[in-house]
């Protein structure tokens, strides 16, 4: 008998102690959507959190199709111009008509669902930002490093 109660009682504590878990389990199931909506969204979301970049010299263009081709190493991506792709040469604007062969082109792209490549900016022309600002710091040298100089600034009594 004791030992019969003893088991009784040991369930009830261990069902009691339990209990809370249960219960935020089945409200946190309930709060999420389904596994299938969430990783729609969530893959949906991925893609389109942030551009991706891209720098390359142009291999084909597509003008009737609005796409342009960079040769890649192992292979070669295609990336699709739309009414929302920012296009752009020596900081002004430009159209799809500057987009030609044997051309160098650096700006970001969204990856579809599909799998295929919408740009969002093209930077038509080389990449001058890094060139002036190497070509800046080896002009500088040296010397145009700050010193104290104790002829440069005398103390006044």
């Amino acid at each position: 008998m004791k030992s019969k109660t003893l088991v009784i009682s040991s369930i009830c504590l261990i069902t009691l102690a339990c209990a809370p878990f249960a219960m935020a389990a089945g409200k946190k199931a309930a709060a999420s959507p389904s596994p299938a909506v969430s990783s729609e969204t969530s893959a949906t979301s991925a893609t389109k959190v942030r551009p991706i970049s891209f720098h390359g010299m142009v291999s084909a263009v597509d003008q009737t199709a609005k796409t342009f081709t960079i040769a890649g190493k192992d292979k070669s991506r295609v990336f699709k111009v739309s009414d929302k792709t920012v296009i752009t040469k020596a900081g002004k604007a430009v159209t799809m008509a500057e987009i030609v062969e044997n051309v160098e082109v650096s700006g970001s792209y969204w990856k579809d669902d599909a799998g295929s490549l919408e740009a969002k900016t093209v930077k038509v022309g080389p990449m001058s930002e890094k060139k002036t600002i190497t070509s800046h710091k080896e002009k500088a040298g040296p010397s145009a490093s700050p010193t104290a100089s104790p002829t440069a600034s005398p103390r006044k009594p």
